[in-house]
């Protein structure tokens, strides 16, 4: 077992350009359709007055604001990026004072003015009042000493759905992609079989069952490592904010990624040549996306029948998955009934299309 399983990793440092590409391509289009919310807006921002005041307004900007600044070495550099085009706009902070310099004129530049104007007053009114009384930290001190008890509630109750679009585009692609590169790392099985090497393989004293297993986790590997670069890539490179648990992912996309695997199995036992196979793999992964909700939130979708269709396609419970440990917050143990449904998916399709290719190598 662990030679087939070096031989097809070998065969795939010598040419990971597919999977390469997809994992690209699956990032491209996250990043291209998904856009950028509100809370990931970033304005390139210089220090006029390089004072502690200063800085705890950009703390504020940051806890209290839907913008991040980033700040810059000197006016000239700010200056540069906005006539570039690199950001919409810059912003000069001082103490008592800032400035917006406008590249291009957008509602950005509007939030952005009453946003830190805001700031501005508020800092103003709690400096003029602790004066008023002798008191140098009013702000801090009414945030220890609370008058009122706030609680806070929200007209969402806890089956509301809730919808960023720009970690529903990352799930979906990444899902959508991850299906044609395992369906590729299975194709192996069905040139291995055609010409001849599959027969070979069951004439050596390697069992059945190794060989069997070798496959499924050459195929595991390679789909579970794209999805976990392309979280990995969008969490830490691109900065987009995963809320609830980051970690789970990488745990609740293992039941998806065996069920794909397992329908790449019994595909593969179906088809009799490698034409059937490329035909028919393009077929079921976009109609799995479309059903499934890849492309849009299933939420949408009125029509009784593709909510029901969808039920029996892995792409809405991987979607589940990671909206529910990102989005909603749950923990593994209640997302029991999507990972239960996977696994389910995982060993029925595994099992008739072990059973297939037996009964053909029979007969």
């Amino acid at each position: 077992m662990r030679g087939i399983l070096f031989a097809k990793l070998k065969r795939l440092l010598r040419n990971p350009g597919e999977v390469i590409l997809l994992t690209l391509l699956s990032i491209i289009f996250a990043l291209i359709l998904g856009g950028s919310d509100l809370n990931q807006i970033k304005v390139v921002t210089y220090v006029a007055n390089d004072s502690e005041d200063v800085y705890q307004i950009i703390r504020q900007i940051e806890e209290e604001t839907v913008f991040t600044p980033e700040i810059e070495e000197d006016e000239e550099s700010l200056m540069k990026k906005v006539r570039n085009g690199k950001s919409e706009f810059g912003l000069i902070l001082d103490k008592d004072d800032f400035n917006i310099i406008v590249g291009i004129d957008s509602p950005n530049v509007y939030i952005l003015e009453q946003s830190i104007r805001s700031l501005f007053e508020s800092n103003m009114q709690y400096e003029t009042l602790g004066r008023a009384i002798n008191q140098i930290n009013l702000k801090e001190e009414v945030k220890k000493n609370k008058i009122f008890e706030i609680d806070t509630v929200t007209f969402q109750e806890g089956d509301t759905f809730i919808y960023q679009r720009n970690l529903h585009t990352i799930f979906g692609f990444s899902l959508f992609f991850v299906i044609f590169t395992l369906m590729s790392s299975v194709l192996q099985i069905l040139l291995e079989r055609n010409v001849g090497l599959w027969d070979r393989i069951i004439m050596s004293p390697v069992r059945k069952w190794e060989m069997y297993v070798a496959n499924f986790l050459y195929s595991f590997m390679i789909g579970y490592t794209q999805v976990a670069i392309i979280l990995l890539v969008f969490r830490y490179i691109v900065n987009i904010d995963f809320p609830g648990s980051f970690p789970s992912t990488f745990i609740v996309v293992i039941p998806y990624v065996l069920a794909i695997v397992a329908l790449a199995i019994l595909i593969v036992s179906l088809v009799k040549t490698v034409q059937q196979f490329n035909a028919i793999v393009p077929i079921i992964a976009v109609s799995m996306a479309m059903i499934g909700g890849a492309y849009w939130p299933l939420e949408i979708v009125e029509s009784s029948f593709m909510i029901t269709l969808s039920k029996f396609v892995p792409v809405t419970y991987g979607i589940e998955l990671l909206n529910g440990v990102t989005v909603y917050n749950y923990s593994i143990e209640d997302m029991l009934y999507p990972i239960s449904i996977l696994l389910l998916m995982t060993v029925l399709m595994t099992g008739i299309g072990l059973h297939l290719m037996e009964k053909r190598y029979i007969s």
